[in-house]
């Protein structure tokens, strides 16, 4: 107990910096134990981040400060969003536009059959579990729309979910509820993407070149030497997440792209162009993956401290089962609408339930999976779409069931 008493007495900022590689190197440990070929991968990382948050929050808030790591967790959790999503949306632009135009109504459709599954599996689960709960309606109702934005990792349809309730209280609830679903709303939809393929016995290779097959946009070869602001393309990278954060602020109502929809739409712009004039707007493809490994594992920690501090106060089982369900329900709706209705290959129809479902870690373990990181361009085309419509429905819960 000294050693640990020893540790907290670390600064503050270092001890946090201390926290955040110790879970990225146990995490990593954890993701890397693989059992019949099926491993949590970066989502490991999520895992210890849970427990440490379990364990270690009330003590580091108490010897700390409680609101300094609240906001620290916010800034390693909004950073590595930001690192994360503008990786993808430069990896995913040079084939998006092509792949979008080509599958247009598909990924519209898709994405609006995951969201109104996971809605209609919220409501269920509203009118018959407010029968067995001493919440009362509003209380209820608030925790289970919680639910539904925590199952489908929508940070837009948490915060819409909390503008939509009249109090304070009723705010902690929804946060409650999103805290509890996150859980297995990352877990899985990362095993799921692992599972599929190997219970259709997908041929990989095959697989990849039916992705690839007619929607890959190849660049034009030229001679021309274009201009690189710096040796990375950190230049550009940094660029577009300043616009992106810009484009995600505005506001059209009460509704925004949010950070994560701005930094997005802004890098696929970039990713496509890849230049201006004689200028390159494209950073390196070394620049990006280790952005988005990085990205993804900042943007777990952050989210799995902050959520594990809740979980033990908060916890019920049947919380838990309320989450599986609006996890499980739209995630199986939506591949099966593209396997049978859409007729999508498999990666194409995996890589648009990861952004179907919001699911940022998914797509990283789907990138691994499939060997390419095309599947990035289908989670980028769904996305966009999938977040609107969360916002939207986290909303209608709480104004139908009030």
């Amino acid at each position: 107990m000294e050693f640990f008493n020893g540790i907290f007495s670390i600064h503050g900022v270092s001890f946090l910096l201390v926290s955040v590689l110790t879970i990225a190197a146990l995490g990593y440990l954890l993701g890397r134990i693989t059992i019949k070929g099926v491993s949590l991968g970066t989502a490991g990382v999520f895992i210890t981040a849970l427990l440490y948050g379990c364990l270690f929050y009330d003590k580091l808030s108490e010897e700390i400060n409680a609101s300094f790591v609240t906001n620290s967790l916010k800034i390693i959790d909004n950073l590595g969003l930001i690192l994360f999503v503008t990786a993808v949306g430069f990896i995913a632009g040079p084939n998006f536009f092509g792949n979008f135009k080509k599958n247009f109504k598909s990924y519209v459709l898709l994405a609006i059959i995951i969201i109104l599954s996971g809605g209609l599996a919220c409501a269920g689960c509203i009118l018959i579990g407010r029968n067995f709960t001493s919440l009362p309606n509003d209380e209820f109702t608030a925790m289970l729309t919680g639910i539904l934005s925590g199952s489908l990792t929508s940070t837009p349809g948490f915060s819409a979910a909390k503008d939509a309730v009249v109090t304070e209280e009723l705010q902690s609830v929804v946060s409650v509820g999103y805290a509890i679903a996150y859980i297995f709303g990352v877990i899985g939809v990362v095993l799921f993407v692992q599972l599929i393929p190997k219970f259709t016995k997908a041929d990989m290779k095959k697989e990849r070149e039916l992705l690839a097959g007619g929607d890959s946009k190849k660049k034009a070869s030229s001679n021309e030497k274009l201009i690189e602001m710096d040796d990375f393309g950190i230049m550009p990278f940094a660029l577009a997440a300043v616009l992106g954060i810009a484009v995600g602020a505005f506001k059209f109502g009460n509704f925004s792209l949010s950070t994560t929809g701005g930094c997005l739409l802004v890098s696929l712009i970039f990713g496509h162009f890849g230049r201006i004039g004689k200028i390159s707007i494209t950073p390196k493809d070394s620049t990006l993956k280790v952005f988005r490994e990085l990205g993804l594992m900042f943007f777990l920690i952050g989210a799995g401290v902050s959520g594990g501090a809740k979980f033990v106060t908060y916890f019920e089982a049947v919380y838990f089962l309320y989450g599986i369900i609006m996890t499980v329900v739209p995630m199986l709706a939506g591949y099966l609408f593209a396997k049978y209705v859409l007729k999508l290959s498999l990666l194409n129809n995996l890589g648009s339930i990861t952004g179907g479902m919001t699911s940022t870690p998914a797509l990283g373990t789907l990138i691994s999976t499939a060997g390419t990181e095309n599947v990035a361009s289908a989670y980028a085309a769904t996305y966009p779409v999938a977040l609107i419509s969360i916002v939207l429905v986290s909303q209608f819960m709480v104004l139908l069931f009030k």
